[in-house]
């Protein structure tokens, strides 16, 4: 909170035009000034309020030594801010007593070499009080605007945090019930040096009450949850004693975490959302040293380690149409990061896209293709999925590597048939011609290449409604005999012949020819990787 102290009132205009020197209690010249008050009775300390500001030209104040002490005295003890006297009237040094006095209780003491008019003084104070009186009025409606509209958008953790961090200026911690960092917001500080021994540092610090400033840590923390049933803590950084708003901002982010937890269904939401943050942030810059920071304190160490990343396309179970399918991946999110603490596997876990996406990371000793075919395993005795992984990660740069991989293995089965039924985990060297394409994905020249070799049978297809793709399909599917061919369409010998003759005429090729069939074959796994939803 803003408040004007005695060493504000000696820069105001009326009071500079006095000249003030500060003759005695330099220590208090910090304290809060909260009214001015006139007067030349020496018996004044009675009517005085903690924080009033003494003016005075002393002609009223004791003559003798001990009521000069006395005085000063009585003024201490009312928790008045200081005693400005105007010089001339009464001193033109005041008495050495009142000055020791003043500096034994660490009152600040000011005389003015030149008259003043206390009426413009006590005037320029009083508004100045009111001026940021009204400011700290503003800026709690603003807190309060704030987290009420965060409430009222069911705003997620990360959003709450920032709000605060905004709101102070101080960097911002969110960690669980036991003690780890689920998420921050750095202030302008270094953050490191705050976050470092986090886990250490906290479980020394005690909640006294819902809100607590532990000094030796600079942490203001407010507890998460009723006592006995609290799930975490917010700490706010505060290396001297918080302010009343400070108090107040962490207490209004944590109801407006409260709120956010009653809105969200699932209890390990935050986590999830925050592994949902660092998987997207790597794969768009695995070089981010923040982003390295965060893997790191959500419990994925990347130095040292080999990272793999999964992912795992949810099917519906066979016969099953009422269970959405946004239900089944919940269930294989659960299932994966059970799978992976059950194998001790530091992993991050989350949706993206209606598919669930992992990294792992392993010990550099560990059997990455076991580690990962036993997690598979596991998952897959929950759901009928595919999983697919990349190659393992060996720096911190080729973590985007591995993610991107591993969705473009999956992208690649496509085989409905099959898709889901078997626990094998897919990797590139599985998927062959298909993870090429796959890798090309909508690259214009590929779009371009399916146009050519199969544009006229497509326009033809649709204009005459016959289906001479599916008899070329049926060709390049079955190369050994064109009598299987046939039959996978039902036709007989003839009528297939027959398709297979326009399919030349309207290409001008001869489907004899092996580099006219593999082009041709080339082109149908294309043109099926390019309209799969």
């Amino acid at each position: 909170m803003a408040v004007v102290t005695v060493a504000d009132v000696l820069t105001m205009a009326p009071v500079r035009a006095g000249d003030p020197v500060v003759v005695a209690g330099h220590s208090g010249l910090g304290v809060e000034v909260r009214w001015v008050h006139t007067t030349e009775l020496a018996d004044i300390a009675p009517l005085l309020r903690g924080g009033d500001l003494v003016l005075s030209t002393g002609i009223a104040l004791p003559d003798s030594d001990e009521g000069l002490r006395s005085f000063a005295a009585s003024l201490a003890d009312s928790g008045a801010a200081g005693v400005i006297i105007e010089l001339g009237r009464r001193w033109t040094v005041l008495p050495e007593a009142l000055v020791e006095a003043c500096d034994e209780h660490g009152l600040a003491l000011v005389t003015l070499p030149h008259v003043v008019r206390f009426a413009a003084v006590a005037q320029a104070v009083g508004e100045r009080v009111v001026d940021e009186q009204l400011e700290e009025l503003r800026k709690a409606q603003r807190v309060h605007d704030t987290f009420t509209e965060l409430s009222i958008a069911e705003a997620g953790p990360r959003e709450v945090l920032e709000a605060a961090q905004r709101l102070t200026g101080v960097a911002v911690v969110l960690e669980n019930e036991d003690h780890h960092v689920v998420d921050y917001v750095a202030g302008p500080d270094d953050i490191d040096p705050f976050l470092a021994d986090w886990r250490i540092r906290s479980r020394r610090v005690k909640d006294a009450g819902r809100t607590t400033w532990d000094h030796s840590q600079g942490w203001l923390v407010t507890r998460l949850g009723k006592r006995g049933r609290d799930w975490g803590r917010l700490v706010m950084q505060a290396p001297s004693e918080p302010s009343q708003r400070l108090a107040a901002v962490a207490e209004r982010a944590a109801a407006a975490l409260a709120m956010h937890r009653l809105h969200d269904r699932h209890r390990d939401s935050v986590i999830r959302r925050t592994h949902h943050e660092l998987i997207l942030g790597l794969l768009n810059d695995p070089t981010d040293k923040d982003v390295q920071r965060r893997c790191e304190i959500a419990g994925l160490p990347l130095t040292g380690r080999q990272l793999i990343g999964l992912t795992i396309r949810v099917h519906p179970m066979p016969g099953e149409t009422s269970t959405p399918l946004a239900s089944r991946v919940e269930e294989v999110i659960a299932a994966t990061v059970r799978a992976a603490h059950d194998l001790r596997t530091a992993a991050l876990v989350c949706e993206v896209d209606q598919e669930v996406r992992a990294l792992l990371s392993l010990p550099t000793r560990a059997r990455a293709t076991k580690v990962v075919d036993e997690l598979a395993a596991r998952v897959h005795r929950r759901g009928r999925v595919t999983i697919g992984a990349g190659r393992p990660a060996n720096d911190i740069p080729e973590v985007d590597r591995t993610l991107r991989e591993a969705s473009q293995v999956v992208a690649s089965v496509r085989d409905e048939a099959h898709a889901g039924a078997r626990p094998d985990v897919h990797r590139l060297e599985d998927v062959h011609l298909r993870g090429l394409l796959t890798l090309l994905g909508t690259d214009e020249r590929l779009v371009m290449f399916v146009d050519r070799e199969l544009g006229a049978l497509r326009r033809h297809d649709a204009e005459a409604g016959t289906d001479l793709i599916g008899s070329v399909r049926a060709l390049v599917e079955n190369p050994a005999s064109k009598s299987q061919a046939a039959a996978s369409l039902h036709l007989s010998r003839p009528v297939f012949y027959d398709r297979l003759a326009k399919v030349e005429r309207l290409l001008g090729a001869k489907l004899d020819d092996p580099d006219i069939r593999v082009s041709l074959h080339v082109a149908l796994l294309a043109q099926q990787l390019l309209t799969a939803d």
